[in-house]
């Protein structure tokens, strides 16, 4: 598995991460104040904390959303159009 370098994600916006989420299957499941949780038919879940659509996230809250909760590797990211 190679490791997804994050220095290259430092301008991921929610709203690029929403978009890559919807592409990717997710869909919006629920949502409790700003944050917003999707979900994929095969049960993987990502919560995005929405506030403005042109924020970014902080490395380790990326990291989470992307390893951990959508469990996306480096080739999902360049799929997806969010990696070169």
């Amino acid at each position: 598995m190679t490791k997804i370098d994050y220095s290259k994600l430092r301008s991921l916006t929610v709203r690029k991460l929403v978009n890559a989420l919807t592409k990717d299957g997710f869909s919006l499941d629920r949502q409790s104040g700003s944050h917003q949780q999707y979900r994929h038919q095969d049960g993987r879940r990502v919560t995005v904390s929405f506030h403005h659509p042109g924020d970014t996230f902080r490395t380790k809250i990326m990291k989470s959303m992307i390893e951990k909760q959508a469990k996306w590797t480096e080739q999902d990211l360049k799929r997806l159009k969010i990696l070169k």
